[in-house]
């Protein structure tokens, strides 16, 4: 198809990307070579690539057609039995300083037990190897690879972690859909301690169910939310919602925590640290413009997406305006867009990424607004890089030691 380039855009060499057929490429993500170096990109999917939805395995087939070839190896670790992609080809899956007890035996429960696996694999994967850990649903837009060289590739930057920030300079908190470091930093070792803690309280938690209350996170305010209303039709008050979303991202809290922590028996300066250390972007702005831009209808947003491009001699709708300039400015100013799945469900209702699951191939036909998304994704990368939101050093969430309550 031959697409506009948005302004702010320009098209990538094409002997930068790996353009072969999808089954070639396919085979690199499914047989992928050996760790040699921090530039991986990092994924979990339980029953492992081959298994993944289609349009998930296109946000995956987007990271290596766009960044294999600037010397970056994309993997989607799994938990499937003899596959070169297992986690335990990676980690020690029998380390309880790696892994929770309930990871161990197979035994995590709840409602988002596959989600929270995934949490669980992060930290450690980024820890030991270093490069950047996505969700299954993120699709990156921005130059990741330029953005990298320019800070944690680059032995003479400042900052060594970079993630999505969900407020503005004096509101730490990371998105945890897209976490990026080099291999055994500080910020995010002191997150995985924490995280293992609090699935270890009362002799092992099989689920994250009932953590934002614990002593360790004292301090730290709960995810902010309103009244909603489930998928039965029930009332949830704004305060239960908050501890229900707080529990299932708990590794947020974790995260948020150990920003703001002041350590003085480690020499931990969170808020210092994150102040001179830590290159976040604007999540609304960088992962979630689509919704912004439809009001977080989910709905619009897939009939918007689905919609064909006006023929050559047509007139543009009213419908396809709208379309045209959601995909103009995600392409030109959004470095990537997350696909809402899980918990958001229950409070939004259908999201962009659920009805590309139920309409299978809608987000991969020719000529739609969809489509030309996911192309700009691929051959285009924006002239700048995105701005960072400069943090402010705050008053700390506690002072203290990491693992003591206080």
């Amino acid at each position: 198809m031959d697409y506009q380039i948005p302004q702010g855009v320009h098209a990538v060499p094409t002997e930068l990307l790996d353009l072969r057929p999808d089954p070639e490429a396919d085979h690199d993500l499914t047989y992928p070579k050996p760790v040699t170096d921090e530039k991986n990109v990092w994924f979990f999917w339980h029953s492992g690539f081959e298994h993944m939805h289609p349009y998930t395995k296109r946000n995956v087939r987007a990271w290596h057609r766009r960044l294999s070839k600037k010397g970056w190896t994309i993997r989607v670790i799994n938990r499937v039995p003899a596959s070169p992609l297992n986690v335990a080809e990676f980690l020690d899956i029998t380390d309880p300083d790696t892994f929770p007890k309930a990871f161990i035996d197979g035994k995590i429960g709840g409602d988002y037990a596959p989600q929270h696996t995934s949490d669980l694999v992060r930290f450690p994967l980024i820890l030991k190897y270093g490069g950047v850990y996505a969700d299954a649903g993120f699709m990156q837009i921005g130059d990741l690879d330029r953005l990298w060289k320019q800070t944690i590739g680059d032995p003479s930057s400042r900052f060594e972690v970079f993630s999505h920030n969900g407020g503005g300079p004096k509101n730490y908190a990371l998105m945890n859909y897209c976490l990026a470091s080099g291999r055994n930093n500080p910020l995010f070792s002191r997150c995985h301690q924490l995280l293992m803690a609090l699935w270890a309280a009362d002799g092992g938690k099989t689920s994250t169910d009932g953590m934002h209350s614990s002593p360790l996170l004292r301090g730290v305010p709960l995810m902010d939310t309103g009244e909603t209303v489930d998928e039965n039709g029930n009332n949830i008050s704004g305060a239960e919602m908050s501890k229900i979303l707080t529990d299932y991202i708990i590794q947020g809290q974790a995260i948020t925590m150990v920003m703001g922590l002041v350590d003085e028996e480690e020499g931990w300066n969170g808020p210092e640290y994150v102040a001179q250390h830590v290159y976040a972007v604007e999540y609304m702005e960088h992962s979630q413009l689509i919704n912004e831009l439809t009001a977080w209808n989910g709905q619009k947003a897939f009939d918007l997406m689905s919609l064909p491009l006006p023929k050559e001699g047509e007139t543009e709708s009213a419908e396809q305006k709208e379309a045209r300039e959601i995909v103009e400015a995600c392409l030109g100013r959004s470095f990537g867009f997350k696909l809402a799945h899980g918990l958001i469900l229950k409070v939004l209702g259908d999201t962009l990424g659920s009805l590309w699951r139920k309409h299978e191939g809608s987000d991969d036909v020719p000529g739609t607004y969809a489509h030309w998304l996911r192309y700009g994704m691929v051959h285009w990368e924006q002239d700048v890089l995105p701005a960072r939101v400069e943090f402010e050093v705050i008053e700390p969430f506690k002072r203290g030691p990491l693992l003591r309550e206080v």
